[in-house]
């Protein structure tokens, strides 16, 4: 029976991770270590998870082995929300968070340092945007006080931390309905919240990291973490026709429906397990 190595994310990447100490850190990457050495097949979910496997492990496996590899992606669902514009949840939702439809900028994602927050706040702070920022995060008191003390983004009223969002069929609809959304995500493979807003929201703003570069290619806009290179997008972003914007939407979808769908991956996980 083989050992399989499944998304090298969590198991690899995690020791980069700006939470962790330095100890746990080390752990992280002992771990990685031993699972791409002893493993009979690793899964990335990820070209560049892959790739980096192949520069950092080639010749160090057993008996200098170099490791064996196979890329099978993440999924997500394309089926939009069954919630309606005027669906009394959604409306009671934006009027509780002070929001509109396509007047929002988005994110939603683990509120880590790795995923860019400052940045995406300070940035967006520096913008001429509007609209707001909506952020759908599990709020970390420590962290968001550390931002505070940088940015004072609370003396800013665009700037909106809504909590956190578990029905499913809610944040589809809310996700739907953004202007735009972010991701900045900087560790990690194939990111599952990616993945959902290319299904769902039209336009997207990535941070120009290859994990991110090769799930979405040309369908959406960039983004370095350098001062100002963000909030010179949000304004371009801002200034984008509905056609433009649609035309990205719809190019969005096809990626992911070509690409990314649970049918795709299941049948490649198959392939492995049972054989072609």
């Amino acid at each position: 029976m083989k050992k399989v190595v499944q998304d090298l994310t969590s198991g690899g990447h995690e020791w980069m991770r700006a939470k962790w100490s330095a100890p746990i850190r080390k752990y992280w990457k002992i771990s990685e270590q031993m699972m791409v050495k002893y493993c009979d097949l690793a899964i990335c979910d990820s070209v560049n998870i892959e790739k980096y496997i192949h520069e950092c492990y080639d010749g160090k496996g057993i008996k200098g082995r170099n490791p064996k590899t196979t890329f099978i992606a993440y999924g997500a669902d394309l089926t939009l929300s069954k919630l309606a514009d005027d669906d009394e949840k959604l409306v009671s939702w934006y009027k509780e968070k002070g929001l509109t439809k396509k007047d929002y900028y988005l994110v939603v994602g683990r509120f880590v340092p790795e995923n860019s927050f400052e940045v995406m706040i300070r940035e967006f702070m520096k913008s001429k945007s509007q609209k707001d920022f909506a952020i759908i995060t599990n709020v970390n008191d420590k962290f968001l006080n550390e931002l505070e003390e940088k940015l004072h983004f609370k003396s800013d009223k665009r700037i909106k931390f809504v909590g956190t969002v578990y029905d499913q069929e809610l944040l589809k609809k809310i996700r739907e309905n953004a202007y735009a959304y972010f991701h900045g995500h900087t560790v990690g493979g194939t990111n599952p919240s990616l993945i959902e807003a290319l299904g769902s929201t039209d336009l997207n703003l990535l941070v120009d990291v290859g994990f991110n570069k090769e799930v979405a290619e040309d369908c959406a806009l960039y983004w370095s973490r350098k001062p100002g290179s963000l909030a010179k997008l949000i304004d371009k972003a801002d200034q984008m026709s509905t056609d433009k914007i649609a035309e990205m939407g719809r190019s969005a979808k096809k990626r992911v429906a070509e690409e990314y769908t649970w049918d795709k991956i299941c049948g490649q996980y198959e392939d492995v397990f049972v054989g072609k």
